[in-house]
């Protein structure tokens, strides 16, 4: 098999049964959807299992897939991108991230703190929107996708996609906003 085979062939391979198809598209692609999983659910616990189970999708639906209808990458977005909505829809556990960072015993330059403070802040606002605007945002954002391949990937027109980009941009720079002030007047208050 050819290292630089396009997905689009190898997962016409994946729905003949063939394993190691199946096995170079996850190691091309896993990262991704653990990436987009985990924004998307806002759950690194839960990132792999959305990942692993975007990718039993892809052995078993390999059949369904049309490369004339969108390219493989758009195909694991939307799954991936769905079944974290679905998991976020379910009963929330406690995660052990929430018990925070263990400081570090050198001290960092400002800078750094600042910035680490400011993708907090983003990441604290994007996980609050709901479902499909955090969605329009992880996809446009994060992982750079075109407007074109992000509602495909969320199986939306482009107008409806560009309408929860606005809604989700907005929400997350009000927030954000909020919280700069929030922080900007305790800080006066000392």
């Amino acid at each position: 098999m050819a290292e630089d085979e396009a997905d689009e062939a190898l997962v016409g391979r994946v729905a003949g049964g063939d394993r190691r198809a199946f096995g170079r598209l996850m190691e091309r692609h896993m990262g991704l959807a653990i990436r987009v999983a985990q924004k998307v659910a806002g759950s690194a616990a839960d990132a792999d299992d959305i990942a692993q189970e975007a990718f039993l999708r892809v052995w078993t639906r390999a059949g369904s897939f049309d490369p004339a209808r969108a390219r493989f990458t758009t195909w694991l977005y939307r799954i991936v991108v769905n079944l974290a909505i679905d998991q976020r829809r379910r009963p929330a556990h406690a995660e052990i991230d929430a018990a925070g960072e263990i400081a570090a015993s050198d001290p960092e330059p400002l800078g750094v703190l600042v910035a680490r403070e400011e993708r907090r802040a983003v990441d604290t606002a994007v996980a609050a929107l709901p479902a499909r605007q955090r969605a329009a945002v992880v996809l446009f954002h994060m992982e750079g996708l075109s407007g074109r391949e992000a509602a495909a990937a969320m199986e939306i027109s482009e107008k409806a996609f560009e309408s929860l980009l606005i809604r989700g941009r907005a929400a997350v720079k009000a927030a954000c906003r909020a919280r700069e002030e929030t922080v900007g007047g305790a800080r006066d208050d000392r």
